[in-house]
């Protein structure tokens, strides 16, 4: 199947971020900050004002979707003509009043959104919806932030009538996981997916035979390696957060869309499901 060109540069470049290398940092930096002179210079023009070989740039515009440098180029001339531009890294500043900061704090909610559903893989989603479906049991994982996640997860799949549970306290989670079975489902939901405590519950849901989704901020993450089925959300910002409240919104509504997809999917088994949901 065919990729599609990303059609976003700059926000792809601030959820991409975190993940990074040095070098590939300078090049990010330089491009939010110089997109407008970025549009009408080539790419040698580019390397040698940021100090890198050109061939790096040509991979860092791969590693964001772009086949090359000219694509990405047009791309970015028109994100920075698009009125979607000032709703990119917004800042709340010491002088900004309630107005901006709701403003900018919806804005980049909004931004959040439009690049999680530019990136997300759609064939996974359905394949996370037949192992809810055939599971005998699902349970959620998530501490911090992502424990709220994995609650609301847990507090909506009672409506579908499958056997659900979620837990949040990480020695609990590697018990709990490490006694589940073949037919049933850890669902592990992680902003960063790259710490310990998270890997030992992947493991051990692993060992016992379950299935596994993982929802997470990282493509490069530990988790990606091991986990079934991988559900990627995108992070607000280029500062790295530990609560990073915008991705905690968007895993809720990629909950919420789980949820429905499955009681649709169900049919019959429920009587009226689709009217349930919105009872």
């Amino acid at each position: 199947k065919k990729m599609e060109q990303p059609q976003q540069c700059l926000s792809r470049i601030q959820s991409f971020y975190p993940e990074f290398s040095e070098t590939e940092k300078k090049i990010a930096d330089y491009i939010l900050q110089f997109p407008e002179k970025m549009t009408h210079q080539s790419i040698t023009q580019v390397a040698d004002d940021i100090g890198v070989a050109t061939s790096t740039i040509f991979r860092f515009c791969q590693r964001l979707g772009f086949k090359g440098y000219q694509v990405m180029k047009i791309v970015l001339a028109s994100e920075i003509a698009s009125p979607i531009r000032e709703m990119v890294q917004e800042k709340i500043q010491e002088h900004d009043n309630e107005r901006d900061v709701t403003e900018k704090i919806f804005n980049t909610s909004i931004r959040t959104f439009k690049d999680t559903i530019q990136m997300m893989d759609f064939s996974s989603i359905k394949k996370a919806v037949n192992v809810l479906l055939s599971a005998n049991r699902v349970e959620f994982y998530g501490t911090g932030s992502s424990g709220i996640v994995a609650l609301d997860a847990h507090h909506k799949f009672i409506g579908s009538g499958i056997n659900t549970v979620a837990y949040t306290e990480p020695f609990l989670q590697v018990r709990a996981a490490s006694q589940l079975s073949e037919n049933d489902v850890a669902v592990i939901i992680s902003d960063s997916g790259a710490n310990t405590e998270t890997m030992n519950v992947l493991e051990a849901a692993k060992e016992a035979g379950a299935k596994t989704i993982v929802i997470t901020n990282l493509t490069r993450s530990p988790l990606n390696k091991k986990a079934d089925i991988i559900l990627r959300t995108v992070s607000s910002s280029i500062e790295t957060r530990s609560d990073d409240v915008y991705s905690r919104i968007v895993q809720l509504s990629l909950i919420d869309a789980l949820y429905t997809n499955v009681v649709k999917a169900q049919k019959g088994k429920n009587k009226n499901p689709i009217k349930k949901l919105f009872e």
